[in-house]
């Protein structure tokens, strides 16, 4: 899995005046915590970048004052009038400890309900899911080979090893629809079949 290299300035003021400060001169404040100790540093924006503009799942390897973190992104804070990034909340992963984190789903094959001349409908782009650090994924892979016309896949199909998928299992990921073109090939085969 990717992972993206951070170098951090541990940050020494807090408040409001100290993070325009830091903002000022191109550099996001932060935050990392969950590991032993809260760490509040600030990094370049341009830094950020990759792990933020990404429709990907990535990890963080974030150093300050000489020690390195492996986090995930937790949250993120924009302005609201010029759309900069301006707060970033990463968590820090700790081996035996269980993280909630949202993977993008990856589907793979071809379905027959396409093959046949349906159209692929995904409902949802990403997952929910609680695992250990060692398990986590840059996607979750969804099989659509046997996916047939009209047909559904939903939460509860998904096989996802040593990850537990936090959203509700009746919840459709993908599903098959007849396009308009199959419907009315269907509907003249049925005045066809009429006339003779």
């Amino acid at each position: 899995m990717n992972t993206i290299t951070i170098e951090g300035v541990l940050r020494t003021e807090h408040g409001k005046k100290a993070a325009r400060q830091i903002r000022s001169q191109e550099n996001v404040p932060g935050v990392i915590y969950g590991g032993a100790t809260e760490v509040n540093f600030y990094a370049p924006a341009k830094a950020f970048k990759p792990l933020v503009y990404t429709g990907e799942f990535q990890f963080a390897e974030v150093t300050v004052d000489g020690k390195k973190y492996k986090c995930i992104l937790k949250d993120l804070q924009f302005d609201k009038v010029s759309d900069q990034l301006i707060h970033v909340d990463l968590l820090e992963l700790v081996d035996n400890k269980k993280v909630v984190a949202t993977l993008p789903i990856k589907f793979t094959g071809t379905s027959i309900g396409v093959k046949g001349g349906g159209k692929l409908v995904t409902k949802i782009k990403a997952l929910k899911i609680k695992a250990l650090p060692k398990d986590l994924t840059s996607t979750i892979n969804v099989d659509i080979t046997n996916l047939e016309l009209n047909g559904n896949i939903r939460v509860e199909d998904v096989k996802a090893g040593d990850i537990e998928i936090l959203n509700s299992p009746r919840i459709p990921i993908a599903s098959v629809v007849m396009t308009r073109q199959l419907k009315q090939d269907e509907a003249s085969a049925a005045k066809d079949e009429k006339k003779k």
